[in-house]
C-alpha cells in the first residue's frame, strides 16, 4: 500500500511539473524559459530529428527502467527469506543468460542505427541536392557562407560573398543594461547574424586565441572553434524569428559574455539588411563597394 501511494505521488508531481512547463515553453520561441524541461522548439529539420530521436530514447529507457523495477520488486517479494527459507543452489541458466545478452545487444543496435544516421547528417556539410534528398519537404532557396571567429570575449563575423564584416558583443551583460522578453540578459548582441529562411547556411569556424564553441540550441548546432584550425557546421532555418545561443566551451573569465544572436528573415528583408550593412560600412570607412 505504501509503495502504491508513493508511486501515485511521484506520478502526480511529474504530471504537475510537465503541465506547468508546457505552456511556458510554448510562449517563447528561440530562447530558454524558466522551468523549461525540454528542448527549445526546432527551427531546423536537423533539430527536429534530434528531438524525435530524444523522444524515442526517452520512451525506450522508460520502458526498460519500468521493466527492471518490476522485476526487482517481484524478486524481493518472491524470494525474500520469509517466503523462500531454503535458497536455491542453481548457479546458472544457459537459456536465460543467452536471452539477457541478446536482448540488450538488439536494443543497442536499434538505438545505434538512427543515431549514426543523425550524426552523419549533422557532421557532413551537404549541398542543396543532398538537403532535398534528406528533407524532401524543405524548399532550399539558395546557399550562404558565413565565417565566425571566436575572440576573448566576442564573435567576429564575415560574409565573404556579400563583403560584409562586423563584430558582435554582448549588449546587456551588466547591471543597468536594457532587458526585455525579446532581449534576454546575457543572450542579446549589438549586431545580429542575419540569414534568409530556407537557405543552406555553411558556417566556417575559427578562433583567434583559445578554443570557443558556436552553439545555437534551436538549430541543433554546436561546433568548436579552434585556433589554427578551420571547423565547419551548417544549418537551414525553416522558421523566421530571432534565436539565441552562447559560446559553449569554457574560454576564460568572460566566457559567459559571448552570446550569439541569429535573426532568420525573408529573402527580401535579407537583401535590405545587406544593403543597409554595406551603406554602414561605406559611411564608416569612406570606401564604396563596387557594383556586382
Amino acid at each position: 500500500m505504501m509503495v502504491r501511494k508513493a508511486a501515485v505521488a511521484v506520478v502526480g508531481v511529474l504530471a504537475a511539473m510537465l503541465a506547468t512547463a508546457a505552456p511556458v515553453s510554448a510562449q517563447v520561441y528561440g530562447q530558454p524559459v524558466p522551468w523549461q524541461m525540454n528542448f527549445q522548439h526546432a527551427a531546423t529539420p536537423t533539430m527536429a530529428e534530434v528531438i524525435n530521436f530524444h523522444t524515442f530514447l526517452t520512451w525506450l529507457i522508460t520502458a526498460i527502467s519500468v521493466f527492471v523495477l518490476a522485476l526487482l520488486l517481484y524478486i524481493m517479494w518472491r524470494f525474500n527469506a520469509k517466503a523462500n527459507p531454503v535458497p536455491s543452489k542453481n548457479t546458472h541458466n544457459t537459456v536465460l543468460e543467452v536471452v539477457w545478452t541478446v536482448i540488450p545487444v538488439a536494443i543497442l543496435v536499434i538505438m545505434a542505427i538512427p543515431s549514426f544516421r543523425l550524426l552523419y547528417k549533422m557532421d557532413v556539410i551537404p549541398d542543396a541536392a543532398k538537403v532535398r534528398e534528406w528533407y524532401p519537404d524543405v524548399n532550399v532557396a539558395g546557399t550562404l557562407d558565413i565565417k565566425a571567429t571566436g575572440v576573448q570575449w566576442n564573435w567576429s563575423y564575415e560574409y565573404p560573398n556579400e563583403r560584409i564584416k562586423f563584430d558582435a558583443f554582448c549588449s546587456n551583460c551588466f547591471p543597468g543594461d536594457p532587458v526585455s522578453p525579446t532581449s534576454p540578459r546575457l543572450l542579446e548582441t549589438d549586431n545580429h547574424v542575419v540569414v534568409p529562411i530556407n537557405t543552406l547556411v555553411r558556417v566556417l569556424l575559427g578562433a583567434q586565441d583559445v578554443i570557443h564553441a558556436w552553439a545555437m540550441p534551436a538549430f541543433g548546432v554546436k561546433q568548436d572553434a579552434v585556433p589554427g584550425r578551420a571547423n565547419q557546421t551548417w544549418f537551414i532555418a525553416i522558421r523566421e524569428g530571432t534565436f539565441f545561443g552562447q559560446c559553449s566551451e569554457l574560454c576564460g573569465q568572460g566566457h559567459g559574455f559571448m552570446p550569439i544572436t541569429v535573426e532568420v528573415v525573408s529573402k527580401a528583408r535579407y537583401d535590405q539588411w545587406v544593403g543597409s550593412k554595406r551603406a554602414e560600412i561605406e559611411t564608416k570607412s569612406g570606401v564604396k563597394f563596387a557594383a556586382n
